[in-house]
């Protein structure tokens, strides 16, 4: 019986394992009447001392130019010919260390199910005695439950995309904003190259859009989705 538990707790862990984690992602935009009318982008690097040049930028700019594309945008083949200026922010934040308490079941028996009697009898001249052994077949169950505490460790994950009025900029010299996306995620990867991709496809339906409020959104790395925005064939 023990060993029957062992196999199914096995089972389940490994079934668990075998399923690609979820991502829980806000998306929250922000957007003026006109930034629908600008549509032919450049596409520049927000974080400080980043430039085209940096490799990290150039994979998650291709990322979010297929979101773009996706969405009608179009990459302008030189600055005279932009309407619009992208600007792409990313980051992600401390580790922050959580303590969570948890409970787990004990296994013992929990009363018996059935019982056999056997016995045997012997004879001595008018005399005779019986001997009788009974044995009993136990039940097995959930007794009780012990508790634990865990520490957990979650990473704050973003990527900021703002839309700039590069027509104003040009004749001005004037930074208008016409709209802006954020996109984050709090989970347990650090590493925001796993995560971006994730990012970007829960951007794409909202990007430049006005949502009036924080919109969640689940993901996992197997959604076709996700699979669009790294560039892999979609079954």
């Amino acid at each position: 019986m023990r060993n029957l538990i062992v196999i199914i707790f096995i089972t389940l862990l490994v079934g668990c394992a075998a399923t690609q984690p979820s991502f829980s992602v806000s998306v929250d935009s922000l957007a003026s009447p006109i930034a629908a009318t600008k549509k032919t982008y450049l596409l520049i690097p927000g974080n400080k001392g980043v430039s085209h040049n940096d490799l990290q930028f150039q994979e998650y700019e291709n990322y979010l130019k297929r979101v773009l594309n996706g969405r009608g945008y179009i990459a302008a083949s030189s600055e005279e010919d932009a309407d619009l200026a992208i600007v792409l922010s990313y980051g992600i934040g401390d580790p922050q260390k959580q303590q969570y308490s948890y409970s787990l079941p004990t296994w013992g028996k929990t009363g018996v199910s059935s019982a056999n009697t056997y016995g045997t009898a012997t004879t001595y001249g008018n005399t005779t005695s019986v001997n009788t052994t009974t044995t009993y077949t136990p039940t097995y169950g959930i007794t009780g439950s012990t508790n634990h505490t865990g520490t957990r460790t979650t990473f704050f994950r973003y990527v900021l995309i703002t839309g700039y009025d590069y027509t104003e900029f040009k004749q001005s010299e004037k930074e208008v904003q016409i709209w802006k996306t954020t996109v984050s995620s709090t989970g347990s990867s650090g590493d925001l190259r796993r995560v971006f991709p994730v990012l970007m496809a829960a951007s794409e339906p909202y990007i430049a859009t006005n949502t009036g409020q924080q919109i969640p959104v689940s993901l996992s790395e197997s959604d076709n989705a996700v699979k669009i925005i790294k560039g892999q064939a979609v079954e």
